[in-house]
């Protein structure tokens, strides 16, 4: 059997090191910009919680020694100029580890300060294998030692402060071997007839594998393909907790929720090779819908947030990806989805609008995804163009899929509420110049030089040519060499690290670039296209960057950056394909 390559490289400070399906990575970061010297085991089962310490020492003395961590999709290693450390996941909830030269200390993360929090360690008599209790996920984590020596174990069945762990060393020369568990109550005794290097090999196919269906189009053009496919695979879990389907978390740092728009991106760029999982993240946050037809803020293992929603990008994301998806929805999904979307529609007409009033509104700035863009400096409830053309979309796709399904009635009113919403939006908010925010209550009306007030260009072939010419000029201004930024640059307001107030985004850009290609501005959609593409190859998946330097910021592992940058270099490298082909025979000498 061909052995699999081992995938691309990657800084753990960057990418946390797991696999698809595991609740818990191996990683540095323990809290937000909270980074720690050592690599721990990190769980996202209720709440993100360091749960154990790893630390390399010399298998003599039982001193710590300094190591060069390395990771690829199927391997991390410690390598020290006496030998290597090894860890592998076997499976998502059961990591190998295989040792020659130092040895590992493995410890509870923090000391326990009562009986009734942290965690509890002890050396379970029925199997021999060291147990640490987690009291944050409550889950157990199992130490197998299958080879070497347990060189000092302490703070077993201790109730206070103690240092809690055991140390696997081997013979001078030898090798040893662990396997670590993550379970519930019990487990049988750990076993395994594969050995450390097939399992790293089976991690490696079952990586290729994905990588081949997710991005059979990558190639020298798209250095960062596969890394962007690692970002994707090894955030994804299994179903767990009120997490009702496998998903592709925004990150396993600490941005370990799904968030109601985030979702969308991800289920783009896995259509074609990943249908099924691509569904997953579309529906999961309809699977918590509430009774006013609203999406949740975010889901995660055991939160569901209700505080805020996010945007209605979900027409948008619903027509382009069935078109991706390989086979047509049945009818049936096609009927649960039409009425989802078209319940989720129903909370921005009835619970968004005011009495008498045409267009609906945002409560906060959280509920435009935008959570403090400047559009909301002035006042936070207040009626927006971008929100209005998001929901001149949904509206439109209703149409399409009432029509699909025979309910001819349905179609006529959703297209004409659509229309007349995207009339109230030309004749409220736009100004001949720009689109303008509204006070919901006070009525008045403001600009701003943030990229949000420019959104409406998601409606491409629906906008007038002047107002789409207008709105291209203007987003045109905010492109810096690395992309799109969210707030001018020349303005008083721009930060370099102020979240919305100036920071490249992934999603802004995908609906901007997507927007000006189908209003017919190819050549500034191209652009925008590429430098975010470049700024993904050059600076990684971060959740947004300095615009002006490229830096990446915040969360370093972010999922929708990563699936953005597949969607846009898929289809660019359709495009080229494409320009290729109708090109003129080249006329030889």
């Amino acid at each position: 059997m061909t052995a699999a390559r081992p995938g691309p490289a990657f800084a753990l400070h960057d990418i946390p090191f797991s696999t698809r399906g595991s609740w818990f990575d191996i990683s540095p970061v323990l809290a937000e910009r909270t980074y720690a010297e050592d690599l721990h085991l990190v769980s996202h089962q209720n709440g993100m919680h360091g749960v154990l310490r790893f630390v390399p020492v010399d298998a003599t003395t039982g001193d710590r020694v300094e190591t060069r961590v390395e990771a690829t999709p199927g391997r991390l290693s410690w390598t020290h100029e006496g030998g290597r450390i090894d860890l592998a996941y076997e499976t998502p909830d059961t990591v190998r580890l295989r040792g020659q030269g130092p040895g590992l200390r493995i410890s509870a993360a923090a000391q326990t300060l009562t009986p009734f929090t942290g965690t509890y360690f002890f050396r379970d008599p029925a199997d021999g294998a060291y147990v640490f209790t987690s009291y944050e996920t409550g889950r157990r984590y199992r130490v197998t030692v299958l080879s070497g020596l347990v060189a000092g174990a302490s703070g077993s069945q201790a109730l206070n402060a103690a240092d809690r762990g055991l140390t696997i060393t081997a013979e001078a020369g030898g090798v040893w071997e662990a396997a670590v568990e993550e379970l519930d109550s019990a487990r049988r005794p750990y076993a395994s007839s594969a050995t450390f290097s097939q399992i790293v090999s089976a991690v490696e196919r079952a990586f290729r594998a994905f990588v081949d269906a997710v991005a059979p189009w990558r190639s020298s053009d798209t250095p960062a393909a596969e890394l962007a496919v690692y970002v994707l695979w090894s955030a994804t879990v299994d179903p767990a907790g009120l997490v009702t389907r496998p998903a592709v978390l925004m990150s396993k740092h600490w941005m370990d929720k799904v968030w109601s728009w985030d979702h969308c991106f991800n289920a783009l760029a896995l259509a074609p090779g990943a249908p099924a999982l691509a569904w997953d993240q579309f529906s999961l946050p309809f699977d918590h819908q509430d009774e006013s037809g609203a999406l949740p803020d975010s889901v995660t293992h055991s939160e569901i947030l209700r505080n805020f929603v996010k945007p209605p990008i979900h027409g948008w994301t619903l027509g382009r990806l069935r078109k991706r998806l390989p086979e047509p929805l049945d009818r049936t999904e096609l009927a649960a989805t039409y009425d989802r979307l078209g319940r989720w529609t129903d909370f921005w007409l009835t619970a968004r609008r005011a009495p008498d009033t045409a267009l609906p509104h945002y409560q906060h700035g959280n509920d435009s995804g935008w959570d403090n863009a400047t559009t909301f400096d002035a006042e936070r409830v207040v009626v927006t163009a971008d929100l209005a053309a998001f929901l001149v979309l949904q509206l439109h796709e209703l149409a399409a899929l009432a029509t699909e399904l025979g309910r001819h009635d349905d179609a006529r009113g959703w297209t004409s509420t659509a229309e007349a919403t995207q009339a109230a939006m030309l004749d409220e908010l736009w100004t001949g110049e720009g689109f303008v925010a509204r006070g919901a209550e006070s009525g008045d009306t403001r600009h701003s030089s943030s990229l949000l007030d420019l959104m409406p260009i998601a409606l491409g072939e629906r906008l007038p040519e002047n107002i789409a010419k207008t709105l291209a000029t203007r987003i045109e201004a905010h492109l810096t060499p690395y992309g799109l930024a969210t707030e001018l640059p020349t303005s008083p307001h721009y930060r370099s690290d102020g979240y919305w107030r100036g920071p490249i985004w992934a999603p802004a850009t995908v609906l901007v670039e997507d927007g000006l290609r189908r209003s017919g501005h190819d050549r500034l959609a191209d652009e925008i296209s590429a430098r975010f593409r470049t700024l993904c190859e050059t600076h990684g998946f971060a959740e947004n960057f300095d615009a002006l330097t490229g830096t990446g910021l915040r969360d370093r592992a972010y999922t929708w950056t990563a699936a953005s940058y597949l969607f846009l270099a898929e289809a660019h490298t359709i495009r080229h394909a494409m320009d290729a082909t109708d090109a003129p025979n080249e006329v030889r000498p």
